[in-house]
């Protein structure tokens, strides 16, 4: 389309009958940074990307001085808004530079009534920025001029960009050859280049990177140093704000946002662990939100952000979280811990029934989605399965819990060998499937995650009853602290949660060797009685789990006697030792 002698590239996905979002890339990008995003949500929205002035496919204003100035970036806009939603105002969405017009847009008075929400990322309001500078120099704190550093600090690239023809030979010789190998290093933004590929699903970074970067340069010169030194004080969001923050920015501080609700109204604040490039990383949880905060301003009511009383809501909200062995016990109590959080959750058992009553009831408690699925999690090729099903559907897992397990009990004489296979099929093979599978996924997606194994206190207690699970739990044990080492330079964090005796229906189903199904009963009853007059419930071993996440521990005893037996096994083996020869009464 053309607006104002410019060629604008306008790519439409999906029903146009539906709402419609607009996605606005940032610097040094082309619409195709969106691709991801757009794919996952075309089938609920009217989906349109466009290649801002001097990007991709569209044309560059001659001359290139003043022809990326925001107000003419928002006469583009409007005309593209107005081209494929005349009828409707539509949801925008902005990364980096795409955000920082966003802004404009989204405050400037001849837009008022074409936007339906605002979703922003990576990318502040210059005038609210010039704001913020100004608080700070008007009223010096330390704690203000350590913010201003800082920023000053991740800002070099801009001071960089306005000085004259470098930045444009740069872009045009080593520094864009070499960017998508800077963007996999550093952001671990992945993607090949595809030329056959149509607009849409086209590689990225796109060939056309060396000139998009080189006209976009214009960007900053046009608009930063003037909108800093003379901000809008008229600069209030006529729509709903949805600003979503990763934390591990390295342009951009959270800081930049302490204030925006005095010009950002009606604002839902998100926060993601993940670097800058979040439409290329995570555009599974990205998509989510723009859903969700779109749908809600269609029906004219509040999104739903995570409630600030939720128990580490701050840390869990968004992330997606998959749990084996979700069908009871621990592993519902922490797939419903989760989902108080704010988490989407996986549910993951055997029993198909009682997965699906975790996600229903996860739902109920505050996920803002649940899934179920049905899964052995001894049967290697049908995790594998299970791993390839959850990376296309959902996304990229940033929290395992590897909880599914099964007991055995008896005298290692008495243990033959089809109990020793079924115990370390489930109990260590289960999470070794796990930990290979997801924590795989979670490496190649470079943005960090957690593992979280379910070990127990008979992991460090040995017990003449016990030989084949303690054996199990000990190798869980192990296994977790040899990947701890391995995975931190992944900033992958793993943890293993050792409970002791925990109210669960684990006693019902536990294995005793050497006795007759009669004596199996009798003996499984007893101890559930038994555990039952323990009564500690499972819900606390959920809390040790997300406690472990946000605080990354690595070994958690839970209840006084594994705390207890920990602390033998460092300080008094032989006291343990002693213990293991007691022969329990069942």
């Amino acid at each position: 389309m053309r607006t104002g002698g410019i060629e604008l590239c306008v790519v439409e996905l999906g029903d146009p009958e539906l709402p419609t979002v607009v996605l606005v890339h940032g610097y040094p990008d082309s619409k195709e940074v969106w691709s991801r995003v757009a794919a996952r949500l075309k089938d609920r929205f009217h989906v349109v990307v466009y290649d801002v002035r001097g990007c991709g496919r569209s044309s560059a204003p001659k001359p290139l001085r003043g022809g990326f100035t925001l107000e003419k970036l928002t006469d583009d806009f409007l005309a593209v808004a107005d081209a494929v939603s005349p009828d409707r105002p539509v949801h925008l969405v902005g990364h980096d530079w795409g955000s920082v017009q966003g802004w404009e847009f989204a405050t400037v008075k001849r837009t008022e009534g074409r936007i339906a929400s605002f979703t922003t990322m990576s990318g502040p309001s210059l005038d609210h920025f010039g704001h913020w500078i100004r608080r700070r120099l008007s009223r010096p704190t330390p704690r203000g001029a350590a913010q201003l550093l800082g920023q000053t600090a991740r800002s070099w690239y801009v001071y960089a960009l306005h000085t004259p023809v470098l930045p444009e030979l740069l872009w045009k010789g080593p520094l864009g050859s070499s960017w998508p190998g800077v963007l996999e290093r550093v952001e671990k933004v992945g993607g090949a280049r595809s030329a056959a590929a149509a607009p849409e699903e086209a590689g990225y970074p796109p060939p056309s990177l060396p000139a998009d970067a080189a006209h976009g340069a214009w960007l900053y010169r046009d608009n930063v140093r003037a909108r800093l030194r003379r901000p809008r004080t008229d600069c209030y969001a006529h729509a709903p704000v949805q600003l979503i923050t990763p934390t591990g920015d390295l342009f951009l501080s959270p800081r930049l946002y302490d204030e925006l609700e005095l010009w950002a109204p009606q604002l839902t604040r998100r926060t993601l662990p993940a670097r800058h490039w979040v439409p290329r990383t995570r555009p599974d949880q990205l998509t989510d939100w723009i859903a969700e905060f779109a749908t809600a301003a269609e029906s004219r009511s509040p999104a739903r952000a995570p409630a600030p009383a939720r128990r580490y809501a701050d840390r869990l909200s968004g992330r997606l979280v998959l749990v084996t062995g979700a069908g009871s016990g621990i592993g519902r109590a922490t797939a419903f811990s989760f989902a108080e959080a704010g988490a989407r959750v996986i549910a993951v058992d055997r029993d198909a029934e009682g997965a699906g009553r975790t996600a229903d009831l996860a739902r109920l408690i505050g996920a803002p989605a649940a899934w179920s699925e049905t899964v052995d999690v001894s049967d290697e090729q049908a995790m594998e399965k299970l791993a390839v099903k959850v990376a296309e559907e959902y996304g990229v897992v940033d929290v395992l819990v590897n909880n599914a397990g099964i007991g055995v009990s008896g005298p290692f004489l008495d243990t033959s060998a089809a109990d020793w296979k079924r115990t370390l099929d489930v109990n260590l093979w289960g999470v070794l499937h796990g930990c290979r599978l997801f924590g795989r996924q979670m490496a190649a997606r470079g943005q960090g995650g957690h593992i979280v194994n379910l070990a127990s206190a008979a992991a460090f207690q040995p017990s003449r009853e016990l030989p084949a699970y303690a054996t199990s739990k000990a190798a869980v044990l192990m296994l977790s602290e040899c990947l701890r080492a391995e995975l931190a330079e992944q900033e992958i964090g793993v943890s293993a949660i050792c409970p002791g005796f925990v109210h669960t229906n684990i006693t019902a189903t536990t294995r005793f060797t050497g006795a007759d199904e009669q004596e199996q009963r009798r003996r499984q009853r007893r101890a559930s009685r038994l555990y039952g007059l323990r009564n500690y419930p499972p819900e606390k071993v959920a809390d040790a789990v997300l406690r472990a996440v946000v605080r990354n521990q690595a070994v958690v005893p839970v209840t006084p006697e594994a705390r207890g037996a920990r602390l033998l096994s460092r300080f008094a083996p032989h006291a343990l030792r002693a213990l293991a020869r007691a022969r329990p009464r069942l």
